[in-house]
């Protein structure tokens, strides 16, 4: 990958799409990854007793997809400064997450970047927001 430069940035620049499967072992590896022991991300009995067909993600596995697709495409001059996400529809074992973004915004003074997301399943968007990042060289 060549390595992203800001110079080389304008607004409405698109991010190649990333398709990522949600599988149990995705969902499961999150939930316990992130401390985060609520039922419904590791007993699908317990889901369903909730309403819900199966288990489901956590925002905080969502929210590190997001970053790994921004910085994915950024490359390692880049860190990181605010993410800003909303869930919308869950994301279930068997469904395809896939990620879109474009660049809204690109300050070379200090070397920002806003990028707008969208991680649609079949259900629609599963997650939507901005990343601002700071490309270092």
């Amino acid at each position: 990958m060549a390595e992203l430069r800001l110079i080389d940035l304008v607004v409405g620049t698109k991010l190649p799409e990333l398709s990522i499967d949600i599988t149990p072992r995705l969902i499961v590896g999150g939930a316990i990854a992130s401390r985060d022991y609520q039922n419904v991300h590791h007993d699908k009995d317990a889901a369903q007793a909730l309403g819900s067909p199966d288990i489901f993600m956590n925002i905080l596995t969502t929210n590190g997809l997001v970053g790994r697709y921004v910085t994915d495409w950024a490359g390692p001059a880049a860190r990181l400064k605010k993410v800003d996400i909303r869930l919308g529809a869950p994301n279930f074992p068997g469904d395809c997450m896939t990620f879109s973004g474009e660049v809204q915004a690109c300050d070379n003074a200090t070397g920002e970047v806003t990028v707008a997301i969208a991680g649609n399943n079949q259900l629609g968007p599963h997650v939507t927001g901005t990343v601002v990042l700071h490309l270092l060289a």
